[in-house]
């Protein structure tokens, strides 16, 4: 049994591959989830899951923090193994680790701690509620080499290499035709080698009036540069404010998969200065290189990029040495289409149907004592 938060849009293919991976070695896979909410909510991404279960939830907040529970009731204790979530927010996590007795726990997450606000006691905390499962499933390398500093055994831990359906959005990327990407350049205005994408949430962790200064001083260096914006947030104002101001800033709102690949083979580069997650592996199945920050809270997914390799990362306490990284980047194709070539090589590294090959592999571990195999 997983628990998750919420079924989401990015979520869907890794859970319909894991149920094909997990039927092949005979383990059945079943799912249960709450609601969206929060920063969740904003997106808008929840998706059925069939044969999913939806859990009564109750969140609130408490001290500035935001806790959720969600009512597990006998699933609890009526499945071979438990997948449960690394957070501690999630109230309904801490009874199935902590008692002597019920089915085997794992624990999936990031691993470490990316939040910064998080104080030396919680980070305490962290370590010894994630100590108590049976098994980790860590993101990234990152993560799993932080939870075994902290003395979790490392044969209990799987690397998911945590990702999107990178095959699909690449294909979807291919087979965009030359009308649609003309006819997507006219309604936009945008020109090849002058336009730039960023994709996520519009919050505070994105650092969006940075960008929005960033991407009006690199177009006063580079006439007919245009910054197209995809997602939603709290901060949307601000982008719908940028759009109305001038020409520079184009927002497209949230969009779908197949929109996500348009915009990809339109886009020059990816500028994302602030948090990167997923937007990551956005960046290397569309084969279009990010140009980002160093000193961001980045989630664990910031670690699939390397510097000079498929991505630029530059420091960000200076807003002319970005808008300079982006402006020459756009100015020296040879050096743009070697960081195209970098974003490519990763996909298939990346790709949900591995992820749900190495999570199946975590699972059968999980569930060894119950067979009979040695721990």
């Amino acid at each position: 049994m997983v628990i998750q938060p919420y079924v989401s849009a990015y979520r869907l293919p890794f859970f319909q591959r894991l149920e094909g991976e997990l039927t092949s070695r005979d383990i059945r896979l079943s799912v249960a989830h709450g609601t969206p909410w929060g920063k969740d909510a904003w997106r808008a991404d929840a998706r059925q899951l069939p044969g999913a279960i939806e859990l009564p939830q109750f969140t609130w907040e408490l001290a500035g923090r935001h806790f959720v529970y969600r009512k597990l009731g006998a699933l609890a204790t009526r499945c071979d193994a438990l997948i449960l979530s690394q957070a501690l927010h999630t109230l309904d996590s801490y009874l199935p680790v902590l008692r002597p007795s019920g089915p085997p726990v794992g624990l999936w997450g990031h691993g470490g701690t990316y939040n910064r606000s998080h104080s030396a006691p919680l980070r305490t905390m962290k370590r010894l509620f994630t100590n108590r499962a049976r098994w980790f499933f860590a993101y990234t390398e990152l993560g799993a080499r932080q939870v075994i500093s902290q003395g979790f055994p490392a044969q209990r831990v799987t690397v998911v290499r945590n990702t999107i359906d990178t095959t699909r959005l690449a294909a979807d990327r291919e087979e965009v035709a030359d009308d649609q990407l003309t006819a997507l350049r006219r309604r936009l205005g945008l020109r090849r080698g002058r336009t730039a994408l960023y994709i996520g949430g519009l919050d505070a962790s994105k650092r969006i009036p940075f960008l929005l200064a960033a991407a009006e001083s690199a177009a006063r260096a580079l006439p007919g540069f245009r910054l197209v914006i995809a997602g939603d947030g709290s901060q949307r104002r601000l982008v719908e404010e940028a759009v109305r101001r001038g020409e520079t800033v184009r927002y497209a709102g949230r969009v779908a998969d197949e929109d996500k690949a348009l915009l990809g083979a339109a886009a020059d580069v990816m500028m994302v200065p602030g948090a990167v997650g997923l937007v990551a592996v956005d960046s290397l199945a569309l084969g279009v290189p990010l140009v980002t920050t160093s000193d961001a809270p980045h989630g664990p997914e910031f670690e699939y990029l390397e510097d000079g390799r498929n991505a630029l990362i530059v420091d960000g306490s200076d807003l002319d040495g970005y808008v300079a990284a982006v402006v020459g980047l756009l100015g020296a194709p040879e050096r743009l289409t070697a960081l195209r070539t970098g974003c490519r090589s990763g996909t298939q590294e990346y790709s949900a149907e591995g992820m749900a090959r190495r999570f199946a592999d975590g699972v059968e571990g999980l569930l060894q004592p119950l067979r009979g195999e040695p721990r």
